[in-house]
């Protein structure tokens, strides 16, 4: 009997139409935001990064010895076309995972339930470090959207399950 139930839905999500496609739209939105980033970086390739960073610090209107803008101008230091290659190849590899999810979702396929179970608790241990080392209102808001997140498409999964579909 529930074969029959889950060939009646075809592999869909039951019910959470609305639900699935809001998330959907901010997967999506998370992957093109990380592929403009990766792009970005590509940009940077044979260019002086260390110049072009300090020219960035400079135009926000940041002093380049405060602590926060002197990490940034640090971490940049290291920075050579290899490693900016390794990084846009990361941030398209994440872009495709956001984008597999979104389709998922949008179409309310029950597998993109449980891959957004997977990639959302992958994150909370992460997000919960960062609030130790300093906290401020974005990381708090970015750890409870993803709970939020991930606590909807249980339910929405438990409910699949509640009406016979695995």
């Amino acid at each position: 009997m529930s074969e029959r139930k889950h060939e009646k839905t075809g592999g869909r999500i039951h019910g959470g139409r609305a639900g699935a496609r809001a998330v959907a739209v901010l997967e999506a939105a998370k992957g093109l935001l990380v592929i403009l980033a990766g792009f970005g970086l590509l940009a940077l390739i044979h260019r002086d990064v260390q110049a072009v960073a300090e020219e960035m610090v400079r135009a926000v209107h940041l002093n380049p010895a405060s602590h926060l803008p002197r990490v940034f101008l640090d971490a940049v230091a290291s920075v050579n076309d290899t490693k900016l290659w390794l990084l846009a190849a990361s941030a398209m590899a994440y872009a495709v995972i956001r984008f597999i999810e979104a389709y998922g979702l949008w179409h309310q396929q029950l597998w993109a339930v449980w891959f957004g179970i997977l990639t959302g608790c992958i994150y909370l241990p992460i997000e919960i470090y960062e609030l130790t080392l300093s906290r401020s209102l974005l990381k708090f808001l970015m750890l409870a959207l993803n709970i939020f997140i991930v606590l909807w498409l249980v339910v929405v999964r438990r409910q699949g399950m509640q009406s016979g579909e695995r």
